[in-house]
């Protein structure tokens, strides 16, 4: 077992949830002792749809939390599919996050178009150097992880899996036949605190696989994070139930 890996097992999903984000909200506290504002990137999928309320409910001071996105699908904000909508509807209104201090990704516009504003936001947001190729440390990164591995919108045998330079990309993911637009590793790997909420027995081999198997982000995209400074793994009986 990785030593910077914790892994933290429920009943279920529900109750992961909750302890995943009570941890979030420590994790952001923290970063407002020391900065006058923290950073916050979620994902999308099914599992958010119950760590997301849990996370509003939390008494925390959201005008001087900034929220970004890790990846989006290319459908406009209302769409169903969209992250954005998701995060919207049960995070960030009823948390009352400012609209200022939300960066989505704006799915509806072109791909490559979409990205290059994005990594502008995220730059313009945080005070980044370009010259510099400087790289964002989100203070919480919240990523999801697929039964083949993926994570953030890195699918295996992705090419960007392989850019270290870049803050976001459009790639597009054949086996959907739809683009998204993601943020790439260096991004991911620079994150302080790393989370993931995992729920299901399809999600117990490629655990196994991200957590034990030789480093090879091709074939197991989550394994970019393997080595973040602080990597939480908030799971249920069912995903937990290979060993790791």
């Amino acid at each position: 077992m990785l030593t910077n890996n914790h892994i933290e097992i429920s009943e279920t999903v529900g109750e992961a949830a909750i302890a995943c984000a009570a941890l979030m909200a420590q994790r952001l506290r923290q970063a407002l002792e020391e900065r006058p504002l923290a950073t916050l990137a979620l994902s999308g999928g099914s599992t958010p749809a119950k760590l997301f309320p849990v996370l509003a409910a939390s008494p925390l001071p959201w005008n001087r939390i900034h929220v970004f996105f890790a990846d989006e699908r290319m459908v406009p904000p209302d769409n169903d599919a969209s992250n954005y909508r998701l995060a919207r509807r049960l995070l960030l209104e009823p948390a009352g996050v400012p609209a200022t201090n939300i960066h989505r990704i704006h799915g509806e516009n072109d791909p490559e178009e979409a990205a290059d504003a994005y990594e502008a936001e995220i730059a313009a947001t945080l005070g980044l150097d370009a010259e510099e190729d400087e790289i964002p440390a989100f203070d919480v990164l919240h990523l999801g992880m697929g039964p083949d591995a993926h994570t953030a919108s890195l699918f295996p045998g992705e090419s960007a899996i392989d850019n270290l330079d870049d803050l976001c990309a459009a790639v597009y993911v054949g086996k959907l036949d739809a683009w998204r637009v993601t943020l790439l590793p260096a991004v991911l790997q620079a994150a302080r605190c790393t989370v993931f909420l995992a729920g299901g027995a399809d999600k117990a081999e490629p655990l196994r696989q991200v957590l034990s198997e030789p480093y090879n982000p091709r074939r197991f995209p989550a394994q970019l994070v393997r080595h973040n400074l602080e990597v939480r793994w908030f799971l249920d009986r069912a995903a937990a139930s290979k060993e790791v």
